[in-house]
């Protein structure tokens, strides 16, 4: 089967609509603390969804039922850990994110150590981030490229654009309020996929549930201790803590979300709630991935399935219904559609422009400014995705290798500034760099799993920092934030 007008109809009026959608908030954005924080306005709901919609991308549509297809049940181990995470985040890092007038995570870093430990974590962030969610656009496109036969490059383009717009016109407000309607829009997708493949699995569930058991298909835990295994419960434990602490704790794209709450309360209780959210939508879709294995034991794959990344989009267009189909693709484009841009614009204007450029800037030169950069950093994510296409391994794994690999450092910066308040600047900056260089040989040259990164760099960067403030007198102690 190949997508008729119907489903292009139902794929080009839901990205318009959105675009649109979006764009709507331009009205609302007077400063930049509209345009980057939404005015503190957004009720503790819709933080639990947005942040539910923003860690929910076409990685998981397409990659976690992969993962499943081809294992098990223990990804969830790791989901274990984003639960403990958050928990964590919300006695640790939020109330002192909400003591001062933040706009970005990196200003906590500031007012605790200075200059220094801020720029190299703002750096940090500016670049995994463009790398990692430019990976992200390009598991979209690749899915469209699939069901539509559309040029890869093309397919990045037009998102890529979309994305733009509106994020350049809405801001934070567009962000947070299309994830809130996007993700009701993926699962119902999901759901959809879930239907359908119960119905053309012959024997229906308990033929799913018969060959998942035999072929140990829902198998959750794994107790390996080897670190080059990425799902086992010690590295989904202490992994998915650490990575939790570091995306939703440390990383602009996730404390801008935080940071637009009504209250610190607020913003805490999205953020918990969010974890048993994401955890039953895990589920949902590794059945689905399960279900995939179940369905393609009855019926031959297509030849023209090339990685395990391509089932569901290959499912999608050779199974379902017209109509349905398009709807699957605008649901998968919905996972996609919950941008960085204006989260990375924010550390720009803010960690950057104005403290080292323009210092006195008017909020009519940092509106335009701020718009500029979304743009920018909307164009190299393109880039990114383009320069993806030769890209072998799972989208899911690189995607979070790739924020994992020096996110440690930054998490460990975030801890010595609220744990430890003997340790100052120069052996913090002193420990990061470690905890980089520690990285860079973990991922160059040895087999650990990419789960254990963020727990890597992180434990050395606190551990070099604390020795090197031990080894030599202190420049001057400082309060923890």
């Amino acid at each position: 089967m190949v997508l008729t007008w119907l489903d292009y109809v139902v794929i080009c009026g839901y990205l318009a609509g959105i675009t649109v959608f979006g764009s709507y908030f331009a009205r609302f954005q007077k400063t930049t603390r509209d345009y980057f924080l939404s005015g503190h306005s957004v009720p503790w709901w819709a933080i639990c969804f947005t942040i539910v919609a923003t860690e929910t991308s076409t990685l998981t549509f397409i990659s976690v039922p992969a993962t499943a297809y081809a294992g098990d049940f223990t990804f969830l181990q790791l989901v274990i850990g984003y639960i403990i995470g958050r928990l964590i985040i919300s006695a640790l890092f939020i109330p002192a994110y909400f003591r001062g007038d933040l706009m970005t995570s990196y200003e906590l870093l500031q007012r605790r150590f200075g200059p220094r430990v801020k720029n190299l974590s703002a750096a940090i962030f500016l670049m995994t981030r463009a790398l990692a969610d430019g990976i992200r656009l390009f598991a979209t496109a690749l899915v469209i490229s699939v069901v539509t036969n559309v040029p890869v490059w093309a397919a990045v383009t037009i998102i890529g654009g979309a994305m733009i717009v509106y994020t350049v016109r809405g801001g934070a407000s567009a962000v947070i309020w299309t994830d809130v309607i996007q993700l009701f829009v993926y699962i119902a997708g999901a759901a959809v996929v879930f239907v359908s493949l119960l119905t053309l699995i012959p024997g229906g569930w308990a033929e799913v549930a018969r060959t998942g058991l035999a072929e140990g298909k829902f198998r959750m835990f794994n107790l390996s201790t080897l670190l080059s295994e990425p799902y086992t419960l010690w590295a989904g434990v202490i992994g998915g803590v650490a990575l939790t602490l570091s995306t939703h704790g440390t990383d602009q794209f996730l404390v801008q979300r935080l940071l637009a709450a009504r209250s610190s309360k607020e913003a805490a209780r999205g953020l918990i709630l969010s974890g048993f959210l994401v955890f039953a939508q895990f589920v949902l879709f590794l059945v689905i991935g399960v279900m995939l294995f179940t369905y393609y034991r009855h019926v031959p794959l297509p030849r023209e399935v090339g990685r395990n990344d391509e089932l569901l989009p290959t499912f999608i267009v050779t199974a379902l219904s017209h109509g349905a189909a398009g709807f699957i693709v605008a649901a998968i484009v919905a996972a996609a559609l919950s941008p960085s841009l204006n989260a990375m614009a924010a550390t720009t204007v803010n960690d950057f422009y104005v403290k080292y450029v323009r210092p006195d800037a008017d909020e009519a030169t940092l509106m335009r400014v701020s718009k500029t950069a979304t743009v920018v950093w909307g164009v190299v994510q393109i880039v990114v995705a383009l320069g993806a296409q030769g890209m072998q391994r799972s989208v899911l794994d690189a995607g979070l290798a790739v924020l994992s690999y020096a996110s440690g450092s930054v998490l460990g910066a975030f801890l010595i500034g609220t744990l430890i308040p003997s340790i100052d600047e120069s052996a913090t900056f002193i420990g990061m760099l470690a905890g980089l260089a520690v990285m860079t040989i973990v991922w160059g040259w040895t087999a650990i799993a990419f789960t254990w990164f963020v727990f890597i760099g992180a434990f050395t960067t606190v551990i070099v920092a604390w020795l090197t403030s031990r080894a030599r007198p202190l420049a001057g102690a400082t309060r923890p934030v």
